[in-house]
């Protein structure tokens, strides 16, 4: 049966808003992974037969198919090809799945997938603002379709993680509470240098900047919600943040011919689809869905990976699924570690297969929401 190995998979650290990768440009970006992805897998770039990076909001110095054009920046050869892919905030890992295809199929040999995202330069909804100037206020403004289906009703993510929050009876304080367990475990990974073999610093940017040391529920409490009769706040959202991050995916031919070691495998992969109101809880169906598929149960996997988009999310997750909480984003997640929407993906992916050599697990599961009610969900095995 045919496998896509794992060569390789690192990122740069995630800054902050305005922070230390604020003025980088997104092709130099991309281009700083990419070039640390060839080097310390020593592989020539010239075999690589793709490049898929995932992306939002692809205008400005994010448009004209940025995963080309990184690659390109990077200095390597123009034989190879590269393409863009938004699933919103499952992009890079909807790359990641879409090179592990490209390799199982047997259509390609080498892949590299990944994604890069500046929301300092160009901010989170861009792509959709545009589109006002063309009498357009939201993508589905004007679908008789859309409106047939879905009326007037109001499609937002503040709103889609308070009425997650409503559902499934979660309390202001207990979402306070995940996210300063969020900000600890980051802390922790930090200092305990669990996220080093993993980065490739850039600049002034060292180390992940979002992780806040003098957080607590007395400051998380003082904060407003962020909409008029909400719930949810700041304090229990995901950071707007910038990075990048890269995977090197291989055929069992190309190990071979390369001299490559394999470091993981993809086990399963797969995605499915939720309320487009709801938004945020597909991670839910798709999880059972991919558990189903890949004969398996909750208890099988080691580490999970669940994108903290807003606190709710992975709460009604684990309430859903069953997943013990102490091996859910056991390094911190997007509220403490930022959210750099295209580059998300392949970032979790990263340190979830970091992790589960550090600790000698054997499964790891990844799953997050995305735009239009959506989730994708991989499922990676440990090789050693």
């Amino acid at each position: 049966m045919a496998e896509a190995y794992i060569v390789d998979a690192l990122r740069t650290p995630t800054g902050r808003r305005g922070g230390a990768l604020s003025g980088v440009h997104p092709l130099d970006l991309g281009a700083h992974v990419l070039r640390a992805l060839m080097g310390r897998t020593d592989m020539d770039p010239a075999a690589v037969d793709d490049v898929v990076f995932g992306c939002v909001d692809t205008i400005g110095p994010q448009a004209g198919d940025v995963a080309r054009l990184s690659w390109l920046a990077a200095g390597f050869s123009d034989e190879v090809p590269g393409v863009t892919v938004d699933r919103q905030c499952g992009s890079s890992q909807q790359a990641l799945h879409f090179a592990a295809q490209a390799v199982l199929s047997g259509t390609a040999d080498l892949v590299v997938a990944g994604g890069v995202q500046s929301m300092s330069q160009i901010p989170i909804g861009s792509a959709m603002t545009v589109g006002q100037q063309f009498g357009f206020p939201t993508p589905m403004s004007g679908s008789t379709g859309w409106a047939a289906r879905y009326g007037a009703e109001e499609v937002d993510q503040f709103r889609s993680a308070d009425l997650i929050a409503e559902r499934w009876a979660i309390g202001r304080e207990e979402m306070e509470r995940f996210a300063l367990t969020s900000h600890q475990r980051a802390v922790t990974a930090i200092d305990e240098g669990r996220f080093d073999r993993e980065l490739v610093p850039l600049g002034d940017a060292r180390v992940d900047e979002g992780p806040r040391r003098d957080t607590s529920l007395e400051k998380m409490a003082g904060l407003k919600p962020l909409r008029e009769g909400g719930i949810s706040t700041a304090a229990m959202a995901s950071q707007i943040s910038d990075a990048a991050s890269a995977v090197l995916v291989a055929s069992e031919r190309a190990v071979k011919d390369h001299g490559l070691v394999p470091r993981a495998r993809i086990h399963h992969l797969s995605a499915r689809g939720d309320d487009p109101v709801y938004m945020l809880t597909a991670p839910i169906r798709a999880t059972r869905f991919a558990l189903d598929k890949a004969g398996m149960s909750i208890s099988d996997i080691d580490l999970f990976e669940v994108n903290e988009a807003f606190a709710s999310v992975p709460l009604a997750w684990i309430s859903e699924t069953g997943a013990d909480p102490a091996k859910v984003n056991v390094n911190g997640g997007g509220i403490a570690l930022g959210h750099p929407i295209g580059a998300t993906g392949t970032k979790l992916f990263t340190t979830l297969l970091h992790e589960l050599e550090r600790t000698g697990g054997r499964f790891g599961l990844q799953t997050m929401c995305e735009g239009g009610g959506q989730a994708n969900v991989t499922i990676v095995e440990r090789l050693g």
